[in-house]
């Protein structure tokens, strides 16, 4: 019987999570040209084909989205072990706020590593808009937060730097409706922008539901009775982005950002942000704050 390389598992799945291999060789302080050789390994030693790279973007074939999963299992379950067996002990509480709609997919990967490795400590999830997140922040409620924000506080870092865009039902028509019915909860942070852009093209909308739930928006919008606005690549399944052509107007950009203070447990939260800063900018632009980045989005 012949062994699965553990580094070379880990590299296929970094390529596969981030994108490619220039994201993949920043989050594992590889080269770019020791991940490739780490895949072409376990190509060989497999005997298969598990990346499509016919196009500019590197996509996994049936025999890659197979291996994946094993993969997946195999890392989580050697790091579980390493982890509990020669790790320090920590215990205690860590809290992290992340809004609603960037929760998927990056926030399970990294809770699920995270227990692996650090098993006695209790992991508080919360979910709310960004305001309220950063209210929580400053009250001393959380030890990190991620929000989404077009000019985050100075002691804010950003993560990632996002298209927003509109969303609707899959074949729908709303859209395409006067006057355009909105779909926003009165707590979203993107409301006032996406209502302005809309006045500064003359269009004429109206409000499709008064709710503070995000569930009650999607579910307005996927029965095609109005239309959202939502970060690219955070809308859910039973939504698809709007390709418009122009009846609409231009949204901007949003950051990803996050903010953590320590509350007592230095070593863990300082593991956890790293584990966030990883998944969102593949090891790229590390500590970034605001302010370096103010110049690089409008609203």
């Amino acid at each position: 019987m012949r062994n699965l390389d553990m580094t070379a598992l880990r590299s296929f799945v970094a390529v596969a999570d981030h994108g490619g291999v220039t994201r993949a060789a920043g989050v594992l302080n590889f080269t770019q040209s020791a991940v490739s050789m780490q895949l072409k390994r376990l190509e060989e030693m497999l005997d298969v084909v598990l990346l499509n790279r016919s196009n500019r973007k590197i996509a996994l074939t049936a025999s890659g989205e197979q291996l994946l999963g094993y993969a997946r299992r195999i890392i989580d379950m050697n790091d579980e072990a390493m982890s509990r067996l020669t790790s320090e002990i920590f215990e205690g509480e860590i809290v992290i706020g992340v809004p609603h709609d960037i929760v998927y997919p990056v926030i399970p990967r990294v809770l699920q590593r995270f227990n692996a490795e650090f098993p006695r400590m209790k992991v508080q999830l919360v979910s709310a808009y960004t305001s309220k997140l950063k209210a929580d922040f400053n009250r001393g409620m959380a030890d990190v937060i991620l929000t989404t924000e077009a000019s985050p506080d100075a002691e804010g870092e950003v993560l990632d730097i996002r298209r927003m865009c509109w969303v609707g039902a899959p074949g729908g028509t709303a859209f395409r409706q006067r006057p355009l019915r909105f779909a926003s909860a009165r707590t979203c942070i993107f409301r006032g922008d996406v209502i302005r852009a809309m006045e500064a093209e003359g269009i004429d909308w109206e409000n499709a539901v008064e709710t503070e739930q995000d569930r009650t928006v999607e579910a307005t919008i996927s029965a095609d009775l109005a239309i959202g606005a939502m970060i690219e690549g955070t809308e859910p399944a039973q939504l698809t982005q709007i390709e418009h052509h122009g009846e609409l107007p231009k949204l901007g950009m949003q950051k990803i950002c996050m903010y953590a203070q320590d509350r007592g447990i230095g070593q863990v939260l300082e593991r956890l942000t790293g584990m966030l800063r990883a998944s969102y900018t593949g090891g790229e632009a590390l500590g970034r704050t605001a302010h370096q980045t103010s110049d690089l989005v409008t609203a």
